[in-house]
């Protein structure tokens, strides 16, 4: 088990050297100067070139990488070019706030999918089973923005129960800002988990060893739970993994829709101004958040199954 997660950690560590490395090459290769754009487009060429200097965007590329991944090595991003402040205090600003997000919206997403699949493979091929394959279609195929301008037509403009957008300055004013973000998440994500866990739980509660459970007498919540739905949460656990890293990187859509001001928004305005160590601030955080997260899918992994732990078994 240690040695998987070891192996595991220093994969994921060479992925994000390359992710950060292709995110370097990229932003360097677009035709923008951020001096210009700092500087403004009435600047004199010696003003821009100044800025260009202090920036030290004058070094030659092979330079400015060496010295990019040493200032990443003591703890150091730069500073933003559009905000003029160190990129960890931006980031250190916005990710607790894109952190809640994600954290209740998984919370929705997990226990209403999780709930409506396992009901659907209970009543296989029955009206229940029928109406949640339907719901759960309309769930996926609706598109976030479109959730989301509908939730703030009904919830805001027009029953005004909750606050249009922004994220409000006290604790009540957050947590009601907080709602409709975390239910335009959470519909496409239980959608998608209900469809995930169904055809696993159909799956599973066909094996030799549930049928085994149920030939012992053993109550059917116990079956359906202990046998079935905890042999059904291995794979339930990478796909949860996967979307709490990615959810962690920012939810740019819902962000921007409800002008939420985490990460996902700070990504927008950081590549509509080529703000370079911002986009790559953010490019850490979120390659960071899907390893961690991987990482607790491993863990959770040698919970689940004891074939892991004692190493029985190899993914």
């Amino acid at each position: 088990m240690r040695r998987r997660v070891a192996l595991r950690l220093v994969s994921s560590l060479v992925v994000i050297w390359a992710v950060l490395t292709i995110t370097f090459l990229v932003h360097h290769a677009l035709p923008s100067d951020p001096a210009r754009a700092m500087a403004g487009p009435q600047a004199r060429p010696s003003e821009v070139d100044r800025i260009r200097k202090q920036l030290k965007l004058d070094r030659p590329l092979p330079v400015q990488y060496v010295e990019y991944f040493k200032r990443l090595s003591r703890g150091d991003l730069g500073r933003s070019f559009q905000f003029r402040k160190p990129v960890t205090a931006i980031l250190a600003d916005r990710l607790p706030r894109t952190a809640l997000l994600a954290l209740f919206a998984v919370f929705v997403q997990v226990g209403i999918g999780a709930a409506i699949g396992t009901l659907a493979a209970l009543r296989r091929g029955r009206a229940l089973d029928r109406g949640a394959v339907a719901l759960t279609l309309v769930g996926v195929s609706a598109p976030t923005f479109l959730t989301g301008v509908l939730l703030q037509y009904w919830f805001a403009y027009r029953w005004r129960i909750l606050p249009y957008d922004g994220y409000g300055n006290t604790f009540a004013e957050r947590a009601l800002s907080m709602v409709m973000p975390v239910i335009t998440l959470g519909m496409f994500g239980a959608a998608y988990y209900a469809r995930f866990v169904r055809d696993e739980m159909i799956v599973v509660l066909s094996q030799d060893f549930v049928r085994s459970a149920r030939a012992r007498g053993l109550p059917r919540w116990r079956v359906v739970l202990v046998h079935g739905f905890r042999n059904a949460l291995m794979p339930l656990t990478t796909v949860m993994a996967l979307d709490l890293g990615a959810l962690m990187g920012g939810a740019v859509v819902t962000e921007k829709v409800f002008r939420w001001p985490g990460m996902g928004s700070l990504t927008v305005d950081a590549v509509l101004a080529r703000d370079g160590p911002v986009v790559m601030g953010v490019v850490l955080v979120a390659s960071l958040s899907v390893v961690a997260a991987n990482l607790l899918a491993d863990i959770a992994y040698g919970l689940l199954d004891p074939r892991l732990r004692d190493g029985s078994r190899r993914l």
